[in-house]
């Protein structure tokens, strides 16, 4: 009885066995059978290519893509992309996209980059305003100035202020992209990109004040707004010293004019001004 029932379970091992190879076959059949992946051919880097490059034909190269997985903004001729800039770099064998492109008539270089509305203003720097170097391209920073509130220099009036924060650093120098490898550059200007009324701060910061760039990190967004430092209060722990209005403020409000009425009580009578 017991051997009747090992080949009862042997029979039943082999026949589940051979269902099992049975649908693995018929599955691998189907994906033998299934109809190849279509392919067309985009246009991408034949190597890799910075920031503001103008493309042409020997920047470029076609590379397979499957039909059924477009992205938009692809190109198909390399004609449609020669001649147009790059507002960000690419790698090789990267596909072409139009966003990454400048308008046709945008140029090349460092106005490429520059988006609308915005300004790009150079400030002169070196190695301690630009942080021992590592101020560059695509870092973010804080602008402040040192001056004289009534513009005389020195004295218990000078104060540093934070102008401006979270400012992009276009470019250091003439590069427009950072280092790889985040080594620092000795540079005499660096490049902000700017509102143009902080266009305007910061060119008044830069002739009439001594400037100082603070770097940070690229995802700290916060704004805190720090409050100005006066010398007096930084070397002596004297209070802020105020801004001497003009002459013309401090001068005083002419005199009202001046009433002058008989009053008659009865047989009295009196004179009172008002």
């Amino acid at each position: 009885m017991k051997n009747f029932r090992d080949v009862i379970g042997l029979v039943v091992a082999v026949v589940i066995g051979l269902a099992a190879s049975s649908y693995v076959y018929r599955q691998m059949s189907q994906v033998t059978a299934a109809k190849p992946i279509e392919m067309k051919h985009v246009v991408a880097a034949a190597a890799r290519l910075p920031l503001g490059t103008r493309i042409e034909s020997q920047h470029l190269r076609y590379i397979p893509w499957p039909e059924t997985e477009p992205i938009p903004g692809m190109f198909m001729k390399a004609e449609d992309v020669i001649g147009r800039a790059l507002i960000t770099s690419v790698v090789e064998n990267e596909a072409i996209l139009e966003s990454r492109l400048a308008p046709k008539e945008g140029g090349a270089g460092l106005p490429v980059t520059i988006p609308e509305g915005m300004r790009a203003l150079s400030v002169p720097v070196n190695d301690v305003v630009a942080v021992a170097g590592f101020v560059g391209p695509g870092t973010m920073v804080d602008v402040l100035v040192t001056g004289s509130v009534d513009g005389r220099g020195g004295g218990s009036n000078s104060v540093t202020r934070t102008i401006l924060e979270n400012i992009r650093v276009l470019a250091a120098g003439q590069k427009i992209e950072h280092d790889k490898d985040g080594k620092p550059q000795s540079v005499p200007v660096i490049t902000l990109l700017v509102t143009p009324d902080d266009a305007n701060k910061l060119a008044m910061a830069s002739t009439e004040g001594r400037i100082q760039l603070a770097l940070r990190n690229t995802i700290d967004l916060q704004t805190p707004s720090p409050a100005p430092v006066f010398r007096s209060t930084l070397f002596v722990g004297a209070p802020a010293p105020v801004v001497r209005r003009s002459a013309a403020a401090l001068s005083k409000p002419a005199a009202p004019p001046v009433f002058v009425v008989e009053v008659i009580r009865g047989n009295q009578k009196e004179t009172r001004t008002f």
